[in-house]
């Protein structure tokens, strides 16, 4: 049975004493949840959230890396960095990375593969336009995103990836994906991980959805049979992320 895993993604919000503010409003609220809780926070956040966050099984995220070690790229953070502070997991090819600051499949790769030989736990973020789900090709656009991102990664590591699928005109527009929906794309995704691995090993890898998750939803969401969680943006900023965190609790049964 794959543990759920709901991961926050406070995107470009808080500043480091917010972030603080924000910890010691959830944490109590999150902590000892049955499921992983990740918070996905800024740079700048990283040090205060760790600190905020140590006596906790609440797990710190960054939002994006560099896929080299060191050299002359100003303003970016490699996963070394991120591995000695005490970080997690880190968040790879978010859509809004991919419009706004040209990041390519290859890109993507390339970071998923050095977050794996730097011990992090990358997820891989994937979906679709508005466009191409009224054209009909949600799940080959999809497919393609795994297998490219997933390049040159084998089983065993393919393992600890988290996979998080966000239709793209679900995010943050308060739209969200049927349950049935998101099952369709999720089940989609487990399909072509056995394809590339062997049904063994895509059993094994959790599947998040993504797209104006919030504590109404998430018990719907989260009983399909492959979602695995989810990546939860503005309510994540918000006491609601602590009714999402133990979904449970309204499950229909």
């Amino acid at each position: 049975m794959r543990k759920k895993i709901i991961a926050g993604n406070w995107k470009m919000n808080q500043t480091p004493q917010e972030a603080q503010a924000l910890c010691a409003l959830l944490k109590d609220r999150v902590d000892g949840a049955e499921a992983d809780v990740v918070f996905c926070v800024p740079y700048v956040d990283l040090y205060p959230v760790l600190d905020a966050l140590k006596d906790t099984q609440i797990a710190v995220g960054a939002e994006n890396m560099h896929y080299e070690d060191s050299g002359a790229f100003t303003g970016e953070i490699s996963a070394n960095m991120l591995k000695e502070m005490g970080v997690t997991y880190v968040i790879l090819g978010h859509s809004e990375r991919r419009q706004y600051f040209n990041e390519t499949d290859e890109t993507v790769n390339r970071k998923v593969k050095k977050a794996l030989d730097s011990g992090l736990i990358p997820i891989l973020c994937c979906g679709e336009t508005l466009e191409q789900r009224e054209a009909g090709i949600t799940v080959e656009w999809v497919r393609m995103q795994i297998k490219c991102g997933l390049l040159g990664v084998d089983a065993q590591q393919a393992k600890s990836v988290v996979i998080a699928y966000e239709p793209i005109w679900a995010i943050g527009t308060g739209k969200t994906a049927t349950a049935q929906q998101a099952q369709e794309v999720c089940a989609a995704i487990r399909q072509v991980l056995a394809e590339l691995y062997g049904q063994e090993t895509a059993d094994a890898i959790r599947i998040q959805y993504g797209g104006s998750v919030n504590g109404k939803n998430a018990p719907q969401l989260f009983a399909m049979a492959d979602i695995d969680g989810g990546l939860v943006g503005g309510a994540s900023l918000k006491e609601e992320f602590a009714e999402i965190v133990h979904y449970k609790k309204d499950m229909i049964e």
